[in-house]
């Protein structure tokens, strides 16, 4: 995916450097080259935030489950010292 979007930011820099006046040549590297390609490098990324983000949300639950069984084993160890 990288490349094709190397691709795309080569050719636009390519076409801006052929328009007649240096602000012309600067909006059309904006508004063809990195405006398009930053929207669609984010719609694209979305998909792994989306999974990055399960994964995460995951291992915290997985935490805190291990937190839970962590402090139920000390109240129960200490619960048996106390009836001793």
């Amino acid at each position: 995916m990288h490349i094709v979007a190397i691709a795309w930011i080569y050719v636009v820099l390519m076409m801006s450097i052929t328009e007649h006046s240096v602000i012309a040549g600067i909006m059309t590297f904006l508004l063809y080259g990195v405006l398009p390609l930053t929207i669609i490098l984010y719609l694209m990324g979305t998909p792994q935030r989306k999974r990055n983000r399960a994964r995460a949300e995951k291992l915290l639950l997985e935490e805190a489950a291990a937190a839970k069984q962590a402090e139920d084993a000390a109240e129960e160890k200490e619960e048996r010292r106390d009836a001793r």
